[in-house]
């Protein structure tokens, strides 16, 4: 096995033993570099090795559950229909925030590096989508920044999601009151 492979394997095990131990926890965020390294076989230091960090290694993870959401929800579909580019938004939104209501340890444990620490240079999926739908009237660098505020935003609201019940009324578990809040919120952005 060459460096690379055993690199991969390494970086798998990490990923596995991840999603293992927050599965178990009532609290993601006490899962620890150590447990993860020490359930996956190697040392802790791969950690930062492979993932730059344990916050980044805990988005990885989540990031594969959400590719195999988008699998099981029509995604393809979506984007290659006639719809305009701000109701496709719409729709991949609502896949999104469906992804993070379902998956409410990972969404607890990605909030803060989603929010704070994050490579702001990779773009975002609904980055395409905004930029056609403002159709060059916004500069690239506003689109970016658009899509940015809806990613962001919907992931703090999600992770809030108990405190928009309770002070708001608006309970994001019933389906027809998420479509309206996702439909609400591009509304606002992209006027």
């Amino acid at each position: 096995m060459n460096k690379d492979e055993k690199l991969q394997l390494t970086k798998d095990k990490l990923l596995e033993s991840t999603f293992e131990l927050m599965e178990e926890m009532d609290d993601p965020l006490k899962v620890t570099s150590r447990e993860i390294a020490s359930a996956a076989g190697v040392k802790a230091g791969m950690i930062n090795y492979c993932f730059g960090s344990r916050e980044n290694l805990i988005y990885h993870v989540f990031q594969k559950q959400y590719l195999d959401f988008l699998k099981e929800s029509n995604v393809k579909k979506i984007i290659e229909s006639d719809a305009s580019p701000k109701d496709i938004l719409k729709e991949l939104h609502f896949i999104v925030a469906k992804c993070l209501l379902d998956n409410p340890k990972f969404t607890k444990a990605i909030t803060g590096f989603v929010l704070f620490k994050r490579d702001l240079s990779h773009e975002s999926f609904s980055y395409p989508y905004v930029y056609k739908h403002y159709n060059g009237t916004k500069s690239e660098a506003e689109c970016k920044l658009i899509a940015y505020e809806l990613s962001t935003m919907m992931q703090l609201i999600i992770y809030r999601k108990d405190d928009l019940k309770k002070d708001f009324g608006i309970d994001l578990s019933k389906r027809k009151e998420l479509k309206h809040y996702i439909d609400m919120r591009i509304d606002l952005l992209l006027n």
